[in-house]
């Protein structure tokens, strides 16, 4: 079983405890932890992009949005920087989808 399995599994173990009344602090606390720091990376990531992002609407005056709109319908050819901030709109879409999942905030 792959690492991502194994952790799925034990997560999901948990899911079970806790679905029969199981409680603790300490996961409680170690999860808020976990959590919140995969959304402060998730934000770094994002900002990292974001600057990409940037550059890429500054050099050819167009939103990234419209880009990639464009870009999905094939008007805008295939250089090499359309694939490449295509990529990078995609990564992310990708970041803000993990950051809606992780939520703004810890719950508890």
């Amino acid at each position: 079983m792959s690492l991502g399995g194994q952790t799925l599994s034990r997560i999901q173990s948990l899911e079970r405890l806790y679905r029969r009344g199981y409680r603790s602090k300490t996961v409680d606390t170690t999860i808020d932890k976990l959590l919140s720091l995969e959304r402060d990376h998730a934000r770094r990531e994002l900002v990292r992009i974001e600057q990409h992002l940037h550059a890429f609407e500054a050099q050819y005056r167009l939103p990234s949005e419209e880009f990639y709109r464009r870009f999905q319908a094939g008007a805008l050819g295939d250089a090499a920087d359309m694939f490449e901030w295509s990529a990078f709109y995609q990564m992310w879409q990708s970041v803000e989808e993990q950051l809606a999942t992780l939520g703004s905030e810890a719950s508890g």
